[in-house]
């Protein structure tokens, strides 16, 4: 019998850790991919020891355009069925669009978007002639509401992800594999510490934050009910659910005055 596995992003820490964690709670074999080769060579002996499941990591920088085809490539060469992919990868860039060099918005693009994109153009097709599989793309909330100033390719790139999962589940629906674009509000991890952004954000109401336990959890309950779009918390859906019955104009003029606690400029 052939084992199945999931292959996850951004794993080495945040949603991407917890992702792995709760897959390999699951019986499911475990393709761990990041960066930081030291935290997942951690991750995955905590998991071999705690699930007695297969795991395996790759120390990957995805902002290298053939990462992609390495990583794939590698899962063939090994026989790893991935029946499950989780396209977590991801971080905020701060500062106003031309503050920022252009290599630095290229590397977010090829991680946030080409990749996401690549990775279920290799996976999918094959998980299409098994009539079985998952893909999750994290995308945000921030792709559901109007854009904001500073942190400038952020919600473009979500709001891209979220029409893209919607496409590619009505194409998939029909070969018995499920896609998500899971769309969580503000979640703790370290994602804010990479960015910045830490001490802007830790003045906001802990009401409108999950954990990253919760956010997984309930995401890979919607992948299994084959939800299109998953917003994670009844706030967060609330908030994209008034995004779109009042006047742009007037949800615009909100949120400016509130953006800077959480925009780094």
């Amino acid at each position: 019998m052939t084992t199945s596995w999931a292959l996850v992003t951004g794993a080495s820490a945040g949603l991407g850790k917890q992702f792995a964690l709760q897959l390999a709670a699951k019986g499911q074999a475990v393709l761990l991919v990041a960066r930081r080769e030291a935290q997942l060579k951690e991750l995955q002996s905590h998991i071999k020891a705690a699930h007695q499941v297969e795991c395996e990591y790759l120390a990957l920088d995805l902002s290298e355009p053939d990462a992609n085809q390495t990583l794939f490539d590698h899962s063939q060469q090994n026989n790893w069925q991935i029946d499950t992919l989780i396209n977590n990868a991801g971080y905020g860039v701060p500062g106003d669009f031309d503050a920022v060099d252009w290599q630095t918005h290229q590397d977010m693009l090829q991680v946030m978007l080409t990749s996401v994109i690549e990775l279920c153009h290799l996976y999918y097709p094959l998980m299409k002639q098994r009539q079985q599989g998952q893909i999750i793309n994290v995308s945000s909330l921030a792709g559901l509401t109007p854009a904001t100033a500073g942190h400038t390719l952020y919600g473009a790139v979500k709001a891209f992800l979220v029409k893209f999962s919607q496409s590619l589940h009505l194409e998939a629906s029909d070969h018995g594999v499920h896609v998500t674009a899971l769309c969580p509000g503000f979640t703790y991890t370290e994602f804010h510490d990479v960015n910045g952004t830490r001490k802007m954000v830790s003045t906001m109401s802990k009401k409108l934050w999950m954990s990253a336990e919760d956010v997984v959890s309930q995401g890979l309950q919607a992948v299994n009910d084959n939800q299109a779009v998953y917003i994670n918390g009844w706030r967060n859906r609330l908030i994209a659910r008034l995004c779109k019955l009042l006047p742009e104009s007037l949800v615009r003029y909100l949120m400016k005055g509130s953006i800077a606690k959480f925009r780094k400029r």
